[in-house]
């Protein structure tokens, strides 16, 4: 075998048939609802078990990751939601009409990464406007997670249904 053909091997625009489109895929979802509005999961079940020390931590951490999420989206939210909408609009065009394999991909893991990023906005949003703090910042936190796993299996179930229709070669797009 050739380094071009193990080049073109490993580095396969059909998605939907590669290992690493899946394993990618599962990475993306686990670390999506791992780190909610960039804290991590395991640091709120610790404040919450724990209380004390952990429980400040987590309050003095989850202040700063608010404001940042809320500063971003106030300083660059208008550009970012008109640069993701080109964005997903040109791989939607290129991958569903078009038929490009590796746009569909691409495609069915960032557009639901859009509605979580909006979803984290309006969580942080709510974080500082209610002043959540203790048990009201565990109880929210959690529900934002539950969200987020929630688009996260919806978005697998999706991605493994269009790529066995991929796979299977079924026409579904017309050419």
């Amino acid at each position: 075998m050739s380094w071009t053909q193990l080049i073109s091997e490993v580095i396969d625009l059909r998605s939907f048939s590669n290992l690493w489109y899946w394993i990618a895929l599962a990475v993306t979802w686990s670390q999506a609802s791992h780190w909610v509005i960039g804290i991590p999961f395991d640091m709120v079940v610790r404040a919450r078990r724990s209380g004390g020390q952990a429980e400040e931590e987590l309050e003095e951490f989850a202040r700063l990751c608010v404001n940042r999420v809320l500063y971003i989206s106030r300083t660059a939210g208008s550009s970012l939601l008109g640069i993701g909408s080109a964005a997903y609009t040109c791989l939607g065009l290129l991958g569903f009409y078009y038929g490009l394999e590796i746009c569909q991909a691409v495609f069915l893991i960032l557009f639901p990464l859009g509605l979580v990023g909006l979803l984290s906005v309006r969580t942080a949003g709510r974080i500082a406007e209610y002043g959540d703090k203790g048990s009201a910042l565990h109880k929210r936190l959690g529900r934002h997670r539950m969200a987020i796993q929630a688009i996260g299996v919806v978005s697998i179930f999706v991605t493994a249904t269009w790529g066995m229709i991929q796979n299977a070669n079924i026409p579904v797009l017309p050419n």
